[in-house]
């Protein structure tokens, strides 16, 4: 099997993924889909219409980048809780306690989606926590207590502290045996759009060959919104004297970041050079804790929800 992304695509696919419990869902231009492997061993398999994909806010360079970015945040959240669901069975439930019969008796069906909305806030806060302040605290205490630096180089310590938080982040949740199982269901994702790029049969072991590592993956999105927030957070002299509303400002100025990001992953993407190679390179490598080599039945999953993505139109869903 290749250990290498493949530059010589036939073509290149705006068909993306993300690997959820138990399973892949794809996005194309025109439907959605998610397959899951269900504890009976069957494969279940749901498709949806996508909406938006030819609004002008998408064809608009850096601003295309933040709206991508949230749409890709909720769908992928609701697949995440929707595949969770599939896995339970009727041995699993357990009685309600007497809180939970409470929440039924107040909320009703509105239950679920008030629980989701919370575990998303506090998933939200986390992220905050991790990637903004705790950063920003452990830089301004380098500065105060240990050396003083410039702006610049707190902004720098910064920045790699978020990038460290988010390699030992990824690296602890590799350990845990159901985020290793999705890992492996993110690399049959990679693989099975890396076979269809190169528009060989969608088959298990045409998919087994390719490479699970991608340069338009999430991962290497990540880690160049970390990178770019450096530079942006110097050129607009973001304040260290109060914290909270460094905080704020930062979270402010996500929109800019991740629209560079987004066209820089673009380009990293399309063209096969080397400073898009350098782009590609630190994310290349990430994805060796965040993506495992899938089995035969993962694998299938990824086929069956790519399958229903690819346009009707050859080329509709061309990069």
């Amino acid at each position: 099997m290749s250990q290498r992304p493949d530059r010589n695509e036939k073509f290149k696919t705006s068909i993306g993924g993300q690997a959820v419990i138990e399973g892949v869902m794809m996005r194309g231009p025109e439907k959605g889909a998610m397959a899951c492997r269900l504890p009976n061993g069957e494969i279940d398999l749901e498709t949806w219409k996508v909406k938006g994909s030819k609004a002008w806010y998408r064809k608009v360079p850096f601003v295309r980048g933040i709206f991508s970015f949230i749409s890709s945040l909720i769908l992928g959240y609701k697949c995440l809780m929707r595949s969770a669901d599939k896995q339970m069975t009727e041995e699993d439930e357990e009685p309600e306690t007497k809180f939970e019969k409470w929440l039924s008796e107040k909320l009703g069906d509105k239950i679920m989606p008030v629980i989701s909305a919370l575990a998303m806030v506090l998933g939200i806060g986390l992220a905050v926590v991790l990637f903004i302040w705790l950063p920003s605290l452990l830089s301004k205490f380098v500065d105060k207590h240990i050396i003083s630096l410039s702006k610049f180089a707190k902004n720098v310590i910064e920045g790699l502290i978020k990038i460290i938080v988010f390699i030992c982040y990824t690296a602890l949740t590799r350990l845990m045996k159901d985020m290793s199982v999705t890992y492996e269901y993110h690399g049959a994702e990679h693989k099975t759009i890396a076979c269809y790029e190169r528009q060989e049969e969608l088959t298990v072991e045409n998919v087994k060959k390719q490479c699970r590592f991608h340069p338009r993956c999430g991962t290497s999105f990540i880690f160049l919104v970390l990178f770019i927030s450096i530079f942006v957070t110097t050129i607009f002299n973001v304040s260290w004297k109060n914290l909270a509303l460094r905080v704020l400002f930062k979270i402010a100025l996500l929109p800019v970041v991740t629209g560079i990001a987004f066209e820089l992953i673009r380009l990293a993407g399309k063209y096969d050079n080397p400073v898009t190679r350098a782009i590609s390179a630190p994310g290349l490598w990430i994805q060796r804790i965040t993506t495992k080599e899938p089995n035969d039945k993962q694998i299938e999953c990824a086929i069956a929800a790519l399958e229903e993505c690819i346009p009707a139109k050859e080329g509709d869903d061309k990069w």
